[in-house]
Formats: C-alpha cells, sequence, structure tokens
C-alpha cells in the first residue's frame, strides 16, 4: 500500500450515547465492549488509527452499577492508544408533567463539550485526516461544522448508536453509518483479562 494515502483517523466514542442505545435494544451482552477493537473493525484498508477516545463519567447509582462500570473502565484502561475523558454525572429533581410526581434522577454533563473541544483542538493541530465520530448527539453539529469550514479537506464520519439517530448530524456528517448486532458482537472483550498489575478482570454476570 502507498503509504503517501495513508488516512490518520481518530476515533471519538459518546459512551453514554452508545450504552443507551444499547440499553434500550436489550443487548446487554455487548456491554462488555472492546472499544478500541470496534473502531479498528470500522477503518477501511488506507486508513490508520491514530488514537481511540473515550468520552463517559463516573455513576453516581447503586453500588453494585458502579462497580460493574468501574471494571469495565478498567478494562479499557489496559488497551494501548487510548484516552478516557471523563465529565460529571449530577443528580437532579425530575417531576412527571402529568401526574406532578416528582424523584431524584441523575444527568451526565460535560461530555458533548469534551468531544467538541478535543476535536476542534485535533483538527486545527492537524492530528487527523478522518474523525470517526460514533453518537448521535445533536448537539455535536456545531463542531462538526466548524471542522468542515475550516477544514474542507479533512472527513467527518458519524456512527450511530443502536437505536439513536440524528438528521442534523446525518446531514453535517460526510458519512453517516449505524452500528450492528455483528460488528459489536465481534468486539467484546474475552470473558477474563488480566491487567498488567496482574488483577484478573471478568465480564460481569448482569452482561451476559
Amino acid at each position: 500500500m502507498d503509504e503517501t494515502n495513508i488516512r490518520r483517523v481518530i476515533a471519538y466514542v459518546d459512551g453514554f450515547n452508545l450504552y443507551y442505545g444499547l440499553r434500550e435494544k436489550g443487548w446487554k451482552r455487548y456491554y462488555w465492549l472492546n472499544i478500541k477493537e470496534l473502531v479498528t473493525r470500522l477503518l477501511k484498508e488506507n486508513q490508520q488509527l491514530i488514537v481511540t477516545k473515550y468520552f463517559t463519567a463516573r455513576i453516581s447509582g447503586p453500588p453494585d452499577k458502579r462497580k460493574r462500570q468501574t471494571i469495565f473502565l478498567e478494562a479499557l484502561a489496559t488497551l494501548s492508544d487510548f484516552k478516557i475523558y471523563y465529565g460529571h454525572y449530577l443528580s437532579k429533581n425530575i417531576t412527571c408533567r402529568n401526574c406532578g410526581q416528582s424523584w431524584q434522577g441523575f444527568e451526565e454533563k460535560m461530555t458533548d463539550v469534551n468531544i467538541a473541544t478535543e476535536m476542534l483542538i485535533d483538527a486545527f493541530e492537524n492530528r487527523f485526516d478522518t474523525a470517526l465520530l460514533i453518537s448521535a448527539d445533536s448537539d455535536l453539529v456545531a463542531p462538526v461544522n466548524t471542522i468542515k469550514k475550516m477544514f474542507p479537506q479533512k472527513r467527518i464520519i458519524v456512527f450511530f448508536p443502536p437505536n439513536r439517530f440524528s438528521t442534523n448530524l446525518k446531514t453535517a456528517a460526510d458519512v453517516q453509518l449505524s452500528l450492528g448486532h455483528g460488528l459489536l458482537a465481534k468486539s467484546r472483550f474475552p470473558e477474563t483479562l488480566t491487567k498488567s498489575d496482574g488483577v484478573v478482570l471478568e465480564r460481569p454476570a448482569e452482561w451476559r
């Protein structure tokens, strides 16, 4: 292959957008997802993955859910050329418009801002030829449009998570595709993996 034609790719993965898409689809078995493997399988022959950037927040929910998330984040931390960026997970009062009943809920903050910031910095510093974005968050239309305007030679490819879609993001991107069952099935971590310190991580039973 002619190395002059190699396209540098940076992947930006909206962790909660992907998670909620999988949850709504009922695909818990894909929570144990090797994000870098997934991204690698999305590349074309003339593309080279530079780094994968994963955006999430540590949840404030029940201890068992926090433990499962921690195990997953530790699994992701074993990957090379992989960076995790954290936002905030805040509690808020939610009121039903119909019955007026209120309850405590949680909301993730900062992921869209963090993704937009990283995409713009990487574009202005010419770190990629193609940005691969896994999200259906329409708030990301603005940075995508800015990059396309300032750097028309750069390409933005969007992969929508299951059960997720944004018409505006589809319009803004050069290419829009969706993540399917077959691709996800091939991109899971093994049942167990060992960290560099010898600690063994195991897929949570609830994700089988």
